[in-house]
């Protein structure tokens, strides 16, 4: 019964994983498609052409965008909660049975770091992807 609770948890870990990699990848990509578009939309409202409709536009998409980061960080949260809960059980396991020295204790704080990187370089990105279309379309 031990093998099975191991595999799944290791299972449950593989999964959150890559839920938080789709995560992460969805949102940059999203990201730098809405720099880019914004980019435009915020160059064509500069030069005066249709500015309410490009002004439009470009308030919808850095709503989308500050919604779609928000989404994607506490998803991210979620999966940070669920990968140190899976952990701690796996530890407590490997304690039980003591082989929990050959698990570093370390892993724990290289993971949390790794979802705060995530997590600031999606708030770049999101800054990044309102900002400069907003300066861009007020200098204008």
């Amino acid at each position: 019964m031990l093998k099975e609770i191991h595999g799944h948890i290791v299972h449950e870990l593989q999964q959150s994983s890559r839920t938080d990699t789709v995560f992460v990848i969805a949102a940059v990509l999203f990201n730098l498609v809405v720099l880019g578009i914004n980019w435009g939309v915020a160059s064509e409202a500069a030069k005066g052409h249709d500015t309410a409709r490009n002004d439009f536009i470009l308030g919808l998409l850095v709503v989308a965008t500050l919604l779609i980061n928000v989404f994607a960080n506490r998803a991210l949260l979620a999966g940070r909660a669920t990968r140190e809960r899976l952990l701690g059980g796996l530890n407590r396991m490997y304690e039980d049975n003591d082989v929990a020295k050959y698990y570093d204790q370390g892993l724990l704080g290289t993971y949390r770091t790794r979802y705060t990187l995530f997590t600031l370089v999606l708030i770049v990105l999101a800054l990044i992807a309102i900002g400069v279309p907003l300066v861009a379309r007020s200098m204008g």
